[in-house]
């Protein structure tokens, strides 16, 4: 897929200690296709309708359970006269992958085997899930102590439950769907650029690091991303830069720096052609400091 739509780069929480933010929806008219570079789930309580995953459809009514991975496009369809209701969640890569690869959640953005992105539960399964979100949807409007533990504690238990439960059937359902697009061995190398797009990072970097070639990690870094590996670097830089300019008062040079640009000049450069003007513009019209 060459073309991508609407890119959705922030959400509330974001950039706090606990980046994740859940709520519950109503949609009368779908939602545009979008993508974005943070995890989702979705779980439907009611109405119908369906969901495009990188052009895999899926059908949504009560009880389906979505799981959206970083950079899919994605789009929901509402059936005429009926209204999907449905809890959203999105949250950082960071909490699952918190605990290492080897023992953590991560091997569910890195699974190698043919899992549909979607589950529609129903009885038990259904009855717990559902628990589980409302369960999670009070602590997150809450303010109880340790709200921040009790809602990664629910999340991994969703997650777990979703992961469980699509397992059922798997010989049988793998025949019927497609595999989702990307490399199976992309995710670590997309968290590895998250987490250290403020150092100086080549593709001869990442290559060494992930035991692959340079044609072959640039290569699933646009078929992932849909962006070159500088364009992705860039991109990243400059919204941490936008978010700096914005809610502290560093120095254009401090900032530049501070995101990953070893020279003022380079820095201003390609902030300009990306956003139209110059950081210091930039400050004054979004009223930061």
């Amino acid at each position: 897929m060459t073309y991508f739509p609407d890119y959705l780069k922030t959400y509330p929480n974001m950039h706090t200690a606990s980046p994740l933010h859940l709520s519950k929806n109503r949609l009368s008219n779908g939602f545009r296709a979008h993508r974005h570079d943070f995890l989702e789930f979705s779980y439907v309580v009611e109405g119908s309708g369906s969901e495009t995953i990188n052009d895999i459809r899926h059908p949504m009514c009560p009880g389906t359970f979505t799981f959206v991975l970083p950079y899919q496009v994605h789009e929901l369809f509402t059936d005429p006269g009926s209204t999907l209701v449905l809890y959203n969640c999105m949250f950082s890569m960071d909490l699952l992958m918190e605990a290492g690869l080897n023992d953590s959640l991560a091997e569910l953005i890195n699974d190698t085997s043919p899992l549909p992105a979607f589950a529609i539960l129903s009885g038990q399964d259904q009855e717990r899930m559902h628990l589980l979100i409302e369960d999670m949807f009070r602590e997150y409007n809450g303010e109880e102590r340790h709200r921040r533990m009790m809602l990664q504690i629910r999340l991994k238990e969703i997650l777990v439950h979703f992961d469980r439960y699509r397992r059922i059937g798997e010989k049988e359902r793998s025949d019927s769907l497609q595999l989702s697009k990307g490399s199976p061995t992309v995710w670590p190398i997309i968290h590895y650029i998250h987490r250290n797009y403020q150092d100086e990072l080549t593709l001869t970097d990442l290559a060494n690091l992930f035991a692959m070639s340079i044609s072959r990690i640039s290569e699933v870094i646009k078929q992932t991303t849909g962006q070159t590996f500088v364009h992705f670097l860039h991109d990243l830089r400059l919204r941490h830069a936008c978010s700096l300019l914005v809610s502290t008062d560093m120095s254009v040079i401090e900032i530049a720096h501070e995101v990953g640009y070893g020279s003022y000049k380079t820095f201003s450069r390609i902030f300009c052609e990306s956003k139209g003007v110059a950081p210091k513009d930039y400050r004054k019209q979004k009223g930061g400091r």
